[in-house]
């Protein structure tokens, strides 16, 4: 079985969590495949990539320089799917084959949770939010650094979701 050491792509270096490589064959012929569950950071800046210049080294020693296709998996984790088409299987006798007939498929999800992800990259999203407050506290907050204001109430949140969650 052929595993996955690390993925780059256009030269940065990606977290991979799970991930599977295989020759997927059709009617139409053969891809080479690598469906990989990373961050939704990392799902989030390739989203909109139609390609990228993928390196991808196996444990083997073996590296593999491809122009890729990218496609997001649905489902509950952050996934890609990277494929590109082969012409030629001989280099990759090694690697399972994935028939388009064939009821098995790689499952990569399996052993591995969100939570687990984001401990180790978090997501940030942007939030508006609209409150009414006695006029010195808005003055006070406009009178803040943005900076300051994620971190206050990052902390704040963080410290009472804990307390709502410990009763």
């Amino acid at each position: 079985m052929v595993v996955v050491k690390s993925v780059k792509f256009d030269g940065e270096s990606i977290h991979v969590f799970k991930n599977a490589i295989y020759i997927f064959e059709s009617n139409s012929g053969f891809t080479l495949e690598l469906d990989m569950i990373v961050s939704e950071v990392v799902v989030k800046k390739y989203k909109k990539e139609d390609n990228l210049i993928v390196e991808i080294e196996l444990e083997d020693g073996r590296i593999i320089n491809s122009i890729m296709n990218v496609k997001i998996l649905q489902g509950g984790l952050p996934q890609l799917n990277l494929l590109c088409e082969l012409e030629d299987t001989q280099e990759y006798e090694d690697f399972d084959r994935v028939n388009e007939n064939d009821s098995w498929f790689p499952n990569i999800e399996e052993g591995i949770t969100l939570d687990e992800i984001r401990k180790v990259e978090m997501p940030n999203e942007e939030v508006r939010l609209k409150l009414k407050l006695p006029i010195d506290q808005v003055d006070w907050l406009k009178n803040q650094k943005r900076k300051a204001l994620n971190e206050m109430f990052k902390e704040f949140i963080y410290d009472y979701w804990k307390k709502e969650n410990t009763k």
